[in-house]
Formats: structure tokens, C-alpha cells, sequence
């Protein structure tokens, strides 16, 4: 009798092992972080995902209690449920830090030797929430940058078919102003589908050798007119000799970006100055302004879409708010990099970075 006891008992470890290794190898195939806990809340598996998610402060997950691995009470809740009461659940969960992480977690009660255990799917939703969140301040900031011009265009159109249309005095100012906006829209709109096809990767680069200080004298000539009003004195300070490896219609793009908002935010009077510096790392071109400088709270965030530093300011004299933008993407795209440096009250400088080929 003793003898089948052992027997049954020997099959039942087998048959407990089998299973646990089962269990062990689904999941390792999940591409979710999975954590299987008993009735105690105390971790009995967990797959490598779990380990790189939740486990590199707390060493092995295997054996601890799930409140110290994870401090959650809603989580908590929805494994006492899961193991009590055999209900499913799905909860958010949110784990503050340097990088935080947003998890959606669908728990069910599962039975494994016949004993009631819950496990945990933990779908890491951090990148498609900051997603979300992009998508959502993008069509709030084209909301708004549309919403501006379109109201003044409304607004004189009804002035004029109101009566105006006969002021001779002032129906041509209001169309002028009818089509300011207009064009204003149409930049906007302009620089939202090149901005899209960037990063959508269908700009196709067609980098050669090209002389930068006539490129450089190109870019002030189409500006001359803009500098001329604000009195800007405008300084090319590249040898005539000096080449870089770049596309010419973009390298053009980015300096007519980056020198045109030098033209905007410099001081009456004041000067844009163009200058280069060859490095290990590579071509350095760099446009300077003497303006009043942006604080460093405004620097990290220059380079966003719609970013400004004067809102009212930069309304006022003209802009999309996605020109740096582009730029840093255009230059990434030529394996390169953009950066800015300022002081206050001295200026901000802005630089290219090309690979030198």
C-alpha cells in the first residue's frame, strides 16, 4: 500500500514539475511582463519581462510578496479578487520614477495542482499614452494656430459685405490684411505637411560637396529685405573656400529657418552672424544673434513643435512655431545634430552639426 502511495506521490511531483514548466515556458513567450501569485499574494513565477520591469531594484521577484515588488492598492485589490472570488479584472497602473511607466493589467484566476493562484499581464502603455498626448497638444496647437488668422479673415470678410467693400479709404488695407492671413495659413500648413513627410521618412537626401559661403549669401540676399526694416546688419564670416557635404535645398531650408528667426527676435539694429568650424566630429556651421537671449527653462524645450518662448511676441511678428523643428529633424536626417546656446541679454547662437565627408 505504501508502495502506491509513493507511486501516486511520485506522479503527482511529475506531474506538478511538467506543469511548472509549462507555465514557465509561456511565459517566457509573452512579450508582456507576467506575474502568477498564490494565495498569499507571494510571487511563485514571473517571466523575464517582469524581472527587467519590476525586479532590478528588488532582486529575484520569485518568493517575495507582490506588495513589495509593487505598492499598489488597486492592483492589490484585483488579485484578491482574482484569488477570493475568481473575477477578472483590468486596472491601470502607474509607477512613478525617473522614467515613469504606465501599465494596463488584466488579472485572472488560474489553478495550477489544483490550487487557486491569480497571474497578472502587465501591457506597458507608456509610449502609446506619451503618443496620445502628442497627438492630442499637436491638434490643440494647430486648433489654435488656425483659429487666429481664420477669425481676422472672417472678420474683415464680414466688414466688407457689410459695406465696406465701397470704403475706398480702407477695403484695400482689409484685404491686405484678408490676405496676410491667408498666407499665414497657408505657411502653417506648408510647414505641417514637410514636418509630416520628415518624419514619416519620405524625404530623400541628395547630399554632394557645395560651397557654404554662397549658399550663405543666397539665404541673406532672399532675407535682405526683412533685415533691411529691422536694421540688421547681416555677417557671413565663412571662408569663400569653405565646403560641406550636404543637400543643397535642405541645408538652404535650415539656414533660411534658423537665420530668418535671428532676423525676428534680434534687437532693432543688432546683427546675425554666420559663421563655420570644422571638428573630429564634424562641420560645424553656427548662426548667432544679438538679441535678448532665452532663459534656460526655454532652451530644452526649443526644438518642440509649436514651442515658444513669446507666445504674443512671436504672433505678432509672424511664424508657424514648427521651423526649428525642421530643422533639427532635417539635420538628423543627414546624420547630424542641432544645439543652441544663449545668454541673456547677450544673444543665442545655433548650431549644425554636418559629418564631414
Amino acid at each position: 500500500m505504501s508502495f502506491l502511495n509513493s507511486l501516486f506521490s511520485a506522479k503527482e511531483q511529475v506531474q506538478s514539475q511538467n506543469s511548472q514548466n509549462i507555465l514557465r515556458e509561456i511565459l517566457e513567450a509573452s512579450r508582456e511582463s507576467v506575474l502568477v501569485v498564490n494565495d498569499d499574494l507571494r510571487i511563485i513565477a514571473s517571466n523575464r519581462a517582469a524581472y527587467n520591469a519590476f525586479g532590478r531594484n528588488n532582486g529575484n521577484l520569485e518568493t517575495k510578496r507582490l506588495t513589495e515588488v509593487i505598492r499598489d492598492l488597486a492592483l492589490h485589490e484585483a488579485f484578491q479578487k482574482a484569488l477570493q472570488n475568481e473575477e477578472t479584472s483590468d486596472v491601470k497602473l502607474e509607477i512613478p520614477g525617473i522614467e515613469k511607466k504606465k501599465y494596463k493589467v488584466h488579472i485572472a484566476p488560474i489553478k495550477l495542482d489544483e490550487k487557486r493562484h491569480a497571474i497578472g499581464f502587465f501591457d506597458d502603455i507608456t509610449q502609446i499614452e506619451h503618443l496620445e498626448n502628442v497627438r492630442q497638444e499637436f491638434l490643440s496647437n494647430i486648433s489654435h494656430e488656425l483659429r487666429t488668422p481664420l477669425t481676422a479673415i472672417m472678420a474683415f470678410v464680414e466688414t466688407l459685405q457689410d459695406g465696406a467693400i465701397d470704403d475706398k479709404e480702407n477695403n484695400q488695407r482689409f484685404l491686405g490684411v484678408i490676405g496676410k492671413n491667408a498666407e499665414r495659413m497657408q505657411h502653417l500648413i506648408n510647414d505641417i505637411l514637410e514636418l509630416s513627410s520628415i518624419e514619416a521618412g519620405k524625404i530623400v537626401l541628395h547630399p554632394k560637396k557645395l560651397k557654404l559661403f554662397a549658399l550663405v549669401e543666397e539665404v541673406f540676399t532672399n532675407l535682405s529685405t526683412k533685415a533691411a526694416v529691422r536694421e540688421i546688419k547681416l555677417v557671413n564670416d565663412t571662408a569663400k573656400d569653405t565646403k560641406v557635404f550636404a543637400d543643397p535645398v535642405r541645408l538652404e531650408q535650415m539656414l533660411t529657418n534658423l537665420i530668418d528667426n535671428a532676423i525676428k527676435f534680434n534687437r532693432q539694429g543688432g546683427t546675425v552672424t554666420v559663421k563655420f568650424k570644422q571638428t573630429e566630429s564634424g562641420d560645424i556651421i553656427s548662426v548667432a544673434d544679438t538679441g535678448e537671449g532665452i532663459s534656460s527653462e526655454h532652451l530644452q524645450r526649443i526644438f518642440e513643435r509649436f514651442y515658444r518662448t513669446d507666445r504674443a511676441r512671436s504672433r505678432e511678428i509672424g511664424g508657424t512655431g514648427l521651423g526649428l523643428a525642421i530643422v533639427k529633424h532635417l539635420a538628423r536626417l543627414h546624420g547630424g545634430e542641432v544645439s543652441v546656446s544663449s545668454i541673456l541679454t547677450k544673444g543665442t547662437a545655433f548650431s549644425i552639426e554636418l559629418p564631414n565627408k
